[in-house]
């Protein structure tokens, strides 16, 4: 009687040992939900509220000064620079009534400058203008000009004839491709225009260099003493 009885229990121990398995992971694969304290939830709610109006506030206290300094519209910033008053001041130490060509608003400068010529040994007064077509040509006038010197501003391009402007003969150096100089020795300085604007510009700016120069030598003369 015994091992009759003792067989079926061996017979049910994998059914028990199969269902142990499968209730184990039910257990698992229940979800676990954090419970946060009421007191704990207002107080990081308050912190997000806070940091929101510090922002807010933040924002206020600069807008003031934005809107009181707009950004420039349009084209970018360029500061105003007064050829006549720094050639004023330029005259002194030049020796000479640097030239200021009067272009309206078609020409922009933006730097007018006097060189001493530490490195070069030649002084200069030198003007940069913006054209009309957003090109540059730069203005370099000086007293002590050299040949070496003349090659070195022309960046040694080769001279390609002349170009009429102003009633003035100017020496023309060509690149050929978007570089190109003009040269005119008159009344006793050296005055170069480099830069890469089309013929067209340089002809403009040079008669306004010419016309520059006559008005400078005309000035000197009343102003100087009658014999």
């Amino acid at each position: 009687m015994s091992e009759t009885q003792d067989k079926p229990a061996a017979g049910n121990q994998p059914k028990a040992a199969e269902a142990t398995p499968n209730s184990a992971p039910d257990a698992m694969d229940a979800p676990y939900k954090p419970v946060i304290p009421a007191k704990a939830a207002k107080r990081a709610n308050a912190s997000v509220i806070g940091m929101i109006i510090a922002l807010v506030l933040c924002v206020l206290a600069f807008l003031p000064i934005v809107l009181m300094n707009p950004a420039p519209k349009g084209e970018g910033f360029r500061p105003a620079v007064d050829v006549a008053s720094i050639a004023r001041n330029a005259a002194d130490v030049a020796g000479f009534t640097p030239v200021t060509p009067e272009t309206g608003d078609t020409f922009k400068p933006n730097y007018a400058r006097w060189e001493s010529g530490t490195g070069t040994g030649v002084p200069t007064w030198e003007v940069g203008y913006l054209t009309p077509k957003e090109a540059f040509i730069g203005l370099t006038q000086t007293t002590k000009a050299n040949p070496t010197w003349v090659l070195q501003q022309t960046g040694n391009m080769p001279v390609t004839g002349t170009r009429n402007a102003g009633g003035q003969d100017w020496e023309l150096h060509d690149s050929g491709k978007d570089k190109r100089s003009m040269v005119l020795n008159y009344r006793g300085t050296t005055i170069i225009l480099s830069g890469t604007a089309n013929l067209a510009e340089f002809a403009m700016l040079a008669a306004a260099v010419v016309k520059s120069a006559d008005q400078a030598a005309a000035a000197s003369e009343s102003a100087a003493p009658s014999s």
